[in-house]
């Protein structure tokens, strides 16, 4: 059976002038554990975003040290998730729900990518797209939460996000996701991310353009 039945996705408006090099995607996860769902939804999701044409780049959090910017800003690990944030031009963050919010290891990895540095700024302008996994029945606080902090760093966070629900239920034991609406709702969320990435990845400096920072630089 072809991978999501052989869908072509149509993803970029007819007569759209947009680069041609496949859109940068930075995939982050915020679990460590051998069979952590999280990690699995955002393979997953890494999958399909390379079904539609993007490349792909996960981060393995495994070794990034607890915020301290005195003690650890020069850690290979701070280093690495920097560098592929600025690499990037959308991003997916994917979460497991702990009490009530998202994991600390996820928020961890995005308090170690600052709102800017210097002149360089390393998520304003990009596409990010929200995903979160519950043991439990269907709950919405971590991407909600995560959903904040975007729009605090000043990312374009798409509308659409999932969240799966009983997650232990949903993957195969080879780690890919079973056919359901879950996994439907995953493949609209990476669709929607792709379409507004396409639309907004050649114009991220202009839409970060701001009247109070050019007064402030005059």
């Amino acid at each position: 059976m072809e991978y999501l039945n052989g869908e072509k996705f149509n993803l970029v408006p007819e007569g759209l002038k947009t680069s041609e090099h496949k859109p940068r995607i930075l995939v982050l996860y915020g679990s460590l554990r051998e069979r952590s769902f999280s990690r699995l939804l955002a393979e997953e999701a890494g999958r399909i975003l390379e079904h539609m044409g993007a490349e792909v780049k996960f981060y393995n959090p495994d070794g990034l040290p607890t915020y301290d910017y005195d003690r650890s800003l020069e850690h290979p690990k701070v280093q690495e998730l920097r560098e592929l944030s600025l690499w990037s031009e959308g991003q997916v963050w994917s979460s497991p729900e702990l009490h009530g919010n998202m994991s600390g290891l996820m928020k961890t990895q995005i308090d170690w990518i600052p709102l800017s540095i210097g002149a360089v700024r390393p998520t304003q302008g990009r596409t990010l797209a929200l995903l979160q996994v519950s043991g439990g029945s269907q709950s919405f606080n971590a991407v909600n939460n995560m959903r904040v902090l975007g729009r605090w760093m000043r990312m374009i966070t798409i509308p659409n996000q999932s969240s799966v629900a009983k997650a232990y239920q949903e993957f195969e034991e080879d780690g890919s996701m079973k056919a359901s609406n879950f996994r439907d709702r995953v493949v609209d969320v990476m669709e929607e991310l792709m379409r507004f990435t396409y639309l907004t990845r050649d114009h991220a400096k202009f839409l970060v353009n701001r009247y109070s920072e050019r007064k402030a630089k005059s």
